[in-house]
């Protein structure tokens, strides 16, 4: 068994991570908006639930322009969300319950409200305070046009015209200004913030656009033409690591810097990159003198077939134990359609237009979304490496792809004039109970309306209640704990088509049929399966199981 102690370094290995987004947990002083106190007072059902530890969404001041992303001061908590006490004391409880925390820090950028934005723009051109951000003058005649064709991932220019003329990047929301980590003053204040959240208790942390610090801005600034702004398409257009502000290999010896900060406590702070780049160079990222982990979104973005997904999990086991990391695995956060939506939409749907239609077209057998969403998560637990969990996919929560359009806040809703919805639909607060006017995420209504349906989802509703989500999770989880042994797997020969069929250390096995018909099961005893069998000796589609 896996040795996840408070002192073992190696704890994060094969560990699972629940993420928090804070304002959608539980909201614990009844204004709408989830809060630190409300995360406490439901740590017991990630213990019950059996994960390692939680990942703490941004909790940090913001005006939220971009869910929080939009950071005021990196070394405090937002007051809608409580107080450095609150922090504290939600540490101090993860801890008491074994939990693990992880911070999310977000060092590309700031928000346009952080006192040295503020100051840049008082300061005027030419100002030590501009050198911290990257302010340039624009194009054209006057200075009108913007320095280059960057755009941003939201949409649009990423440059922002201020009133004496210059202009400042923002590869996000206007509201988010880049960062120039050329600036040393900039490096320093991150390890300054890396010290204190450590020096308060945090275990590790996840790094937000890891890929993105590193910018080349030797002028003249150039052009991107038809490279794009995101994704990793885009990146294998040019020579590795050349790109002009995503993947640069200059942003390496940032994380060097920061690993030493890590290793200096004990055990070291963990640390795990948000980088959507290419499969080798997410490896990168991994290296054991730099974050140690890479976020492996090749596995999320895989579709719901067999001999894609081996090739996905052979690639990423093998891209792992070349830097000297283990694996990650993952399938809903923040920023995409909730897998129990996703992997029953038909093969080659826009999930950017599902969400607009409303998720009517195609509409969605949500029966068969969950049926399929709890085959997905037996399988991704029973791969070695670690397992990232988003909040309510543990209740089988769907997509609620059709908010109406009043209440939208993604800013990506207005960044691209309406042509994309954006992320508020994965971002809908949890249901704990199934009465009250928020289902018991606070004592009032919640920021994003909930649907009816969550009713039948919320935690007391499937608390106990045998062959729920919920049950399910626990269930695997503690069987998990159990189970692990080595950070390998052999795949067995003779697997059906459509089957993923392989061994792990213990004498453990996980098979997940991903066709269409039914097919034989092999022998063994049945440890755990993901949907009900109604013949023992056949393996319906859409189901996993776990033998001994």
């Amino acid at each position: 068994m896996a040795d996840l102690s408070s002192r073992n370094p190696d704890w994060w290995r094969q560990a699972v991570i629940y993420q928090v987004y804070p304002r959608s947990f539980a909201d614990a002083d009844g204004d709408g908006l989830g809060d630190l106190k409300g995360v406490t007072e439901h740590l017991n059902h990630l213990a019950t639930l059996g994960v390692d530890a939680l990942w703490l969404s941004p909790f940090y001041p913001s005006e939220l322009a971009d869910g929080g992303y939009d950071v005021a001061d990196h070394r405090d908590v937002d007051p809608r969300l409580g107080t450095l006490d609150d922090f504290d004391a939600l540490v101090a409880e993860a801890h008491r319950l074994g939990l693990k925390v992880v911070a999310d820090i977000v060092p590309n950028h700031t928000s346009h409200l952080h006192p040295w934005f503020q100051e840049a723009l008082r300061a005027g051109p030419g100002s030590a305070a501009r050198d911290r951000y990257v302010f340039r003058p624009g194009r054209g005649a006057c200075g009108e046009l913007p320095p280059t064709d960057w755009q941003s991932v939201f949409g649009g220019s990423a440059w922002q015209r201020v009133p004496d003329g210059e202009w400042y990047l923002h590869l996000f929301a206007p509201e988010q200004p880049d960062l120039d980590w050329d600036d040393e003053e900039v490096r320093a204040d991150f390890r300054t913030t890396l010290r204190f959240w450590s020096d308060r208790g945090v275990d590790g942390f996840r790094i937000d656009v890891a890929h993105g610090l590193s910018k080349d801005l030797a002028e003249p600034l150039r052009d991107v033409g038809g490279l794009g702004a995101t994704g990793e398409d885009a990146l294998l257009l040019v020579p590795p690591g050349s790109h002009p502000y995503w993947d640069r290999d200059a942003v390496h010896e940032i994380y060097r810097d920061w690993r030493r900060i890590f290793d200096a406590y004990d055990p070291p702070r963990t640390a795990v990159a948000e980088a959507w780049v290419p499969d080798a160079r997410r490896a990168l990222y991994a290296r054991p003198d730099e974050l140690g982990q890479a976020f492996n979104f090749e596995y999320l973005a895989a579709r719901w077939d067999a001999d894609e997904l081996r090739r996905v999990i052979t690639g990423s086991l093998a891209t792992a134990h070349a830097a000297g990391a283990s694996a990650t695995w993952v399938l809903s956060n923040h920023d995409v359609v909730r897998h129990a939506s996703r992997l029953t939409l038909p093969p080659g749907t826009d999930p950017g237009a599902w969400l607009l239609s409303g998720g009517t077209e195609p509409a969605v057998d949500r029966a068969a979304g969950l049926r399929r969403a709890r085959a997905a998560t037996a399988l991704m637990l029973a791969l070695p490496g670690s397992a990232y969990l988003y909040q309510g996919e543990e209740l089988g929560l769907p997509e609620v792809a059709d908010l109406p359009e009043e209440v939208l806040q993604d800013p990506i809703w207005t960044q691209t004039g309406h042509a994309q919805k954006g992320r508020d639909g994965c971002r809908v607060p949890l249901p704990w109970t199934p009465e009250g006017p928020s289902y018991g995420f606070g004592p009032g209504a919640s920021w994003l309306p909930q649907p009816e349906s969550f009713a039948a989802y919320a935690v007391a509703a499937q608390t106990g209640v045998e062959g729920s989500t919920l049950e399910l999770y626990r269930t695997a989880l503690r069987l998990r704990r159990k189970l692990l042994d080595g950070e390998t797997l052999t795949w067995m020969t003779g697997a059906p088509p459509g089957v993923l069929d392989f061994a792990r250390g213990r004498g453990w096995r996980c098979v997940t049929n991903l066709g269409e018909e039914p097919v034989a099961l092999p022998a063994g005893e049945l440890l755990l399966a993901s949907a009900p069998l109604a013949d023992a000796g056949i393996l319906p589609p859409d189901t996993t199981v776990w033998l001994a």
